[in-house]
């Protein structure tokens, strides 16, 4: 915890900091080590969620609460450690969002960027700026900045998913902005370009059918990232981790600015090396079990399950089955760190 901030200085005449407050001026020097600290901190714990701890509130909201009431239909995972903020860190949202079948979600769009994870069922899509994406379990999807996105429901059962925004980061520049509601469109497309244009690494296509909304992928299929990190742990020596990053095809870049994200193969009982980042970032559980030690708490993990670890905290995560892989989805503020200079990592054995 962060110590309290000082604006006076006990050593100053009370008329003299008077003066100051009445001017709407104040010593650094008594705030300047709260201001910036000899050791990093924050605020934010390490924590865990268990996915079936969070399930049934999930479909009882479903229950309880219209979605044309809600527009959104989310529970939120809140750090406690940030004093009820509506964040996961000090820069990320997270929460988990259900829809029914038959359900829209009305379209709109908003300053903060945005990515999905689905989480359970099948059935529903969203539409990105017209392009229709299809919800399968796994599979991660993103709406950029001030992108007109919407959702649907064609199945027959509850789909949920983990929704990532840098919302905190967004209201920090008091840049927070979103649209009026208005009815979810028709797609325009009945796929997207991840299924016809960028099926495979290494080859784009020469001109796209799609418009140039400079995000020219927005879905990538666990199915396809599941097969390459099969592929990847297959050859890799038993020492290399397999994690691989989701990137802009056209680029080799993150694809939102703000938001990076990674899928990471964890072999039998693999355990591996503690690393730490200036980044904060959220794992979740694809497939697998296992545990994963954030700073000095210890969390065991299954299918669905959330783990939040705060920057600069050491991480490691071991697989506990024997004969099964685990994958991990992790999102993260990455991005934002290199933009502005202040990315930094360390690993230890």
């Amino acid at each position: 915890m962060n110590p309290a901030m000082t604006t006076r200085d006990a050593n100053l005449p009370a008329e003299y900091s008077a003066g100051l407050d009445r001017l709407s001026l104040a010593p650094l020097w008594t705030a300047l080590h709260v201001l910036l600290p000899q050791e990093r901190v924050t605020e934010a714990v390490p924590h865990r969620w268990r996915w079936a701890e969070m399930r049934e509130p999930l479909l009882e909201a479903a229950r309880l609460v219209p979605l044309d009431q809600a527009e959104r239909r989310v529970l939120v995972l809140r750090n406690p450690g940030l004093g009820g903020a509506y964040a996961v860190t000090a820069t990320l949202f997270a929460g988990l969002q259900i829809i029914l079948p038959g359900e829209a979600a009305p379209s709109h769009h908003h300053t903060p960027a945005a990515l999905r994870l689905i989480v359970e069922g099948r059935g529903a899509f969203t539409t990105v700026d017209g392009v229709k994406c299809a919800m399968e379990p796994g599979d991660l999807i993103i709406t950029p900045p001030m992108r007109w996105h919407d959702h649907g429901h064609e199945g027959s059962e509850p789909v949920i998913w983990l929704d990532g925004l840098d919302i905190p980061l967004v209201r920090s520049f008091e840049a927070a902005w979103a649209s009026k509601m208005r009815p979810a469109v028709v797609p325009a497309t009945a796929i997207d370009s991840s299924q016809d244009e960028f099926t495979a690494a290494g080859v784009v296509p020469r001109a796209s059918r799609y418009e140039d909304t400079g995000y020219p992928q927005v879905r990538w299929p666990w199915t396809t990232v599941r097969r390459a990190l099969e592929a990847m742990a297959a050859a890799a020596q038993a020492d290399q981790p397999v994690v691989l990053r989701y990137v802009n095809p056209g680029t080799g870049t993150f694809p939102l600015r703000t938001i990076g994200s990674e899928a990471q193969w964890l072999r039998p009982g693999e355990a591996t090396r503690a690393e730490r980042r200036t980044a904060s970032g959220v794992f979740h559980v694809i497939e697998g079990q296992g545990e994963s030690r954030i700073g000095d708490e210890v969390f065991t993990w299954e299918r669905g399950d959330c783990v939040v670890a705060p920057p600069w905290h050491w991480i490691q995560h071991k697989n506990l089955s024997r004969s099964a892989p685990a994958c991990l989805f992790h999102f993260n503020d990455e991005p934002a760190l290199r933009a502005l200079g202040l990315w930094q990592e360390e690993t230890r054995s």
